[in-house]
């Protein structure tokens, strides 16, 4: 549809001029094959930045994810999503709840676990035909809140009211199901997720720009069978193949994901009671 090593800001909402595309990268979950796949992409290697839209590190290859992510330098935007925040924190009696992100926050070392926690929450960039765009992992003003496709009008408000007037374009994470939204005179872009898509095998992201503002869901097809192959033979997880097997083969539907999560979207309340 169209319409670093370096440490990231540590201001949110900053904005930074930007000359060409951005490319959108969100919810890798550690499955280093199929960011490898998305990053081979020529309109990856020639966008200008990268935009990494949070959880990042949380499945069955961090450390390596890490490298290849650190190896982009300042093209790489980092904005940190509620499983970077929770890996960053992880102590002895505080890991994450899920077993997969609490083995991959053990796998990293204090500096890596400081730099995750030194991510921002959101950061704004200029994109040529956008404007100045918000990005952040699930909403501007927290990063678990749920905000679908087919969320309520009023939900979307409350999720956007503080968005500054002058952003019209959000792009946001968080769910793995790729969409384009038009509401309350903003674009709300959801790239989908690289690492543990819901629907179909592959990578999803999103491109924005160069060309008049574009906003282009993007999908890369991968061996993801081989993928699974070598995330068991080599990542240390004892549950890397079944996970593996879960979430690369993408064995939940979509219908099956939005059952799932809406209703953390408020629907099933009554108005103005959700919060």
């Amino acid at each position: 549809m169209t319409t670093s090593d370096t440490a990231p800001d540590s201001a949110p909402n900053s904005v930074r001029p930007h000359g060409a595309g951005v490319a959108v990268v969100s919810d890798i979950h550690a499955v280093l094959p199929a960011l490898e796949a998305v990053l081979a992409e020529p309109d990856v290697r020639a966008a200008d930045r990268i935009v990494l839209t949070g959880d990042l590190l949380a499945g069955p290859l961090p450390r390596q994810t890490l490298a290849r992510l650190r190896a982009l330098g300042d093209r790489a935007v980092w904005i940190s999503g509620n499983a970077d925040r929770e890996m960053a924190a992880a102590r002895p009696g505080n890991e994450p709840g899920d077993p997969m992100d609490a083995w991959a926050a053990g796998q990293l070392g204090p500096d890596e676990r400081e730099f995750l926690g030194s991510l921002p929450a959101t950061v704004t960039l200029e994109v040529p035909g956008l404007g100045p765009v918000l990005f952040c992992h699930a909403t501007p003003r927290d990063d678990t809140e749920i905000a679908l496709v087919d969320s309520r009008p009023e939900r979307w408000a409350e999720v956007l009211a503080e968005v500054p007037d002058a952003v019209r374009t959000v792009v946001c994470g968080h769910t793995h199901m790729p969409f384009v939204r038009f509401t309350h005179g903003r674009l709300v872009v959801n790239p989908g997720s690289v690492g543990m898509p819901y629907g179909r095998p592959g990578a999803h992201w999103a491109l924005l720009g160069p060309g008049g503002g574009a906003v282009t869901l993007r999908h890369t097809a991968f061996d993801h069978e081989a993928a699974c192959a070598r995330i068991a033979r080599e990542s240390d997880s004892p549950s890397a193949a079944a996970w593996a097997d879960t979430y690369v083969r993408a064995r939940y539907s979509a219908e099956e994901a939005l059952a799932a999560f809406g209703p953390g979207d408020g629907r099933n309340t009554a108005p103005g009671t959700d919060g």
